[in-house]
């Protein structure tokens, strides 16, 4: 079973949201909130596998703001989805910033964008563990974080990357010692599905581990087939 925890001052919102979640995940407990005072003490109380928020509660403009620093501070590493009407254009940065999983603006997606993001961050929690014990084990291994997208870590540095750059490097370590091909890069990438493209994102993940270590070498390019970590 898992938690969930929907914060959302509009009942008819907060009930398609929650009628989505239990579609989707018919085992889920789903806590429901509707203004910051009681959002911030039942986040004081538990612990959820995934909180859904508004920004906006109430009368409150940058309420969600503030329960996403409480979170951070209590319970690091609760991922957070974001739903607000507030322009996608303008918060989206500001909620990665706060290391906010995703940010949907009301309006602009359909049950099944909703859907495909909420089971993404499920599914990441469920991946988290694992990759964490393996960096443990390997000192040297790279740990990309699923639920703070674009934290990739090496030698206990941040690595500064895009997010597209970021799926290409989680393929590449996926298959370490082998050739990902240019095809299976391909599905990583949502545009510019070409080979230049790929050869520059790979560049820029070059880029920055060198920033780490200017000696980094450990993306061979195996030529006409794709590229290979190790």
């Amino acid at each position: 079973m898992v938690r969930i925890a929907v914060i959302e001052d509009d009942p008819p919102t907060s009930r398609q949201l929650c009628g989505w979640i239990a579609g989707a995940r018919p085992d889920a407990q789903i806590d429901c909130w509707f203004d910051r005072d009681s959002a911030d003490a039942a986040l004081a109380r538990e612990r959820y596998d995934l909180v859904l928020l508004d920004i906006e509660l109430g009368r409150e403009r940058n309420a969600g703001v503030a329960l996403i620093n409480a979170i951070n501070k209590r319970h690091a590493g609760t991922p957070v989805l974001v739903v607000s009407a507030m322009p996608a254009a303008i918060y989206r940065s500001i909620m990665k910033a706060l290391d906010a999983w995703d940010y949907l603006q009301k309006s602009t997606f359909e049950e099944a964008d909703f859907v495909e993001t909420f089971l993404d961050i499920l599914r990441a929690t469920r991946d988290r563990t694992p990759a964490a014990a393996a960096a443990a084990a390997d000192p040297d291994a790279v740990l990309i974080d699923p639920l703070r997208q674009g934290a990739a870590i090496w030698r206990g540095q941040k690595v500064n990357l895009p997010l597209t750059a970021q799926r290409i490097l989680a393929a590449l370590l996926a298959r370490k010692g082998e050739v990902v091909s240019y095809d299976e890069l391909y599905q990583v990438v949502k545009s510019g599905r070409n080979r230049d493209n790929i050869r520059k994102h790979v560049s820029t993940i070059r880029d920055a581990l060198r920033e780490i270590d200017p000696a980094f070498d450990g993306i061979a390019n195996i030529p006409m087939r794709g590229f290979r970590w190790g």
